[in-house]
């Protein structure tokens, strides 16, 4: 499998791409092309092409929830129309898939924090796919759905509100997931931003996939300013799991990336990384 970052907060020295503040990554594996998340801006495009990756012939758009630095690029991809469907390994529009609860409106005060485009105007350009269920995205990718919240130390704080049918309630994000990818090694585990927890996201995803051997974790971890029992519960139960990498970016900060590379192998993340697994 091969994964190459897109959009994340860093950039690699010397290869002029473009971040922001957000997370976009291209997934590939076995003839299957995952786009997953689109950052915040349009830029996940022209890193692309720069890389010379078409994004034209993805399978499938995953989104790891519904915040606008996941999403925002949605409507630069519909603008570009770069989801035709010709030159795509299948017939038909690509897949969008989502949690059942991504596109909800999301506010933090007076400012809109979800998704620019609504889901039925992405539904013209793609064929959703919600699902709180885990999903089999072929090339030996999962959609891991809704992730179990276990305790309370993550997933347990909101972040602004949404709307629901009985009114406006706290967002605590239940529409936050990840990918996993199972390979000859062991497990690859691809997050955004890690709301429902890190530690959740990835014993969950051992036990979708089966294989509690942990090759690699990349993405947001949601470590921002984080108390010092948070980091040292996520190193622990991270480190019990033995990974053999980890790929920390985008909402972790440097205080949170040196603690866990006191006792687990951190290692730089930047637009235009290529990783590579078996």
């Amino acid at each position: 499998m091969k994964l190459t970052i897109l959009v994340d907060n860093n950039t690699i020295i010397d290869r002029y791409y473009l971040g922001e503040p957000g997370f976009s990554c291209l997934l590939e594996s076995n003839g299957t092309r995952i786009l997953f998340d689109t950052g915040y801006s349009g830029i996940f495009l022209d890193n692309a092409a720069a890389l010379g990756l078409d994004l034209a012939t993805v399978d499938a758009v995953v989104i790891s929830h519904g915040h606008d630095d996941h999403t925002g690029g949605l409507r630069h991809l519909l603008a570009r129309d770069t989801t035709a469907a010709s030159g795509r390994q299948h017939a038909g529009l690509p897949l969008l898939v989502a949690h059942p609860r991504a596109f909800d409106p999301k506010r933090y005060g007076s400012l809109s924090i979800g998704s620019p485009v609504a889901l039925d105007e992405l539904a013209g350009h793609f064929e959703p796919r919600l699902s709180g269920e885990p999903l089999d995205l072929g090339g030996g990718f999962v959609f891991l759905g809704e992730i179990p919240r276990q305790g309370s130390i993550e997933g347990a704080t909101p972040i602004g509100e949404t709307d629901r049918p009985g009114g406006t309630i706290p967002d605590l994000l239940p529409d936050d997931t990840a990918i996993a990818w199972k390979g000859s090694e062991g497990v690859v585990v691809i997050t955004g931003c890690s709301h429902a927890g890190i530690v959740n996201i990835v014993e969950h995803a051992v036990r979708v996939c089966g294989d509690d051997r942990v090759v690699d974790i990349v993405g947001g971890f949601h470590l921002l300013g984080a108390t010092d029992e948070r980091l040292g519960f996520t190193a622990s139960r991270l480190g019990a799991l033995n990974p053999r990498s980890l790929h920390p970016c985008h909402c972790t900060d440097f205080a949170a990336r040196m603690s866990l590379a006191a006792s687990l192998p951190v290692s730089e993340v930047g637009v235009g990384l290529e990783l590579e697994y078996r």
